[in-house]
């Protein structure tokens, strides 16, 4: 339990330090930034509680927050994401799968983790854009923020799990 909490802590400074010092400075065409803090709410075992999740998250995205100056935009998004991430993972899981699993590559298999991934990098994408612009002036380029913005995670973290064991 110990061992388990200081691994996700571990990944956690990790993934906001990385997120912080570089990520947040690379800009594809001026519209999508890597979002790979995710990565940590989408990695958490499949019978965590809401409740844990819902703090993880929210302490996650406070963190990318500090660190970027923006003031609670990605800690709303990243709580989001953490509220919904049960019902994704209900929705792409395979049946047969135990209660307690990890999801990942290897424990989901290709296909079903990458439209996890996809679906929970939109739903973040998209909480996270709607809260920045806060209006539906330009809804194509919107639209474009959040499908390359989206894009982009899910390619990292497909990069990443296809390298872990």
């Amino acid at each position: 339990m110990i061992i388990t909490f200081f691994k996700r802590f571990c990944w956690f400074w990790v993934l906001v330090f990385t997120q912080a010092l570089i990520l947040n400075n690379v800009h594809f065409f001026g519209y999508a930034t890597p979002f790979l803090y995710i990565y940590l709410l989408l990695k958490f075992d499949a019978n965590m509680s809401r409740y844990s999740l819902l703090m993880w998250g929210f302490a996650l995205g406070l963190a990318i927050d500090i660190f970027s100056d923006t003031p609670g935009l990605n800690a709303a998004s990243a709580t989001l994401l953490a509220f919904v991430r049960p019902t994704l993972l209900k929705l792409f899981a395979p049946r047969d799968s135990a209660d307690d699993f990890s999801p990942g590559i290897h424990s989901m298999s290709l296909g079903p983790f990458m439209r996890y991934v996809s679906a929970a990098s939109l739903i973040h994408q998209t909480a996270l854009i709607l809260l920045l612009t806060f209006s539906f002036a330009h809804p194509l380029t919107m639209l474009l923020k959040v499908v390359s913005g989206a894009l982009f995670p899910t390619l990292c973290i497909w990069a990443i799990e296809s390298t872990r064991k």
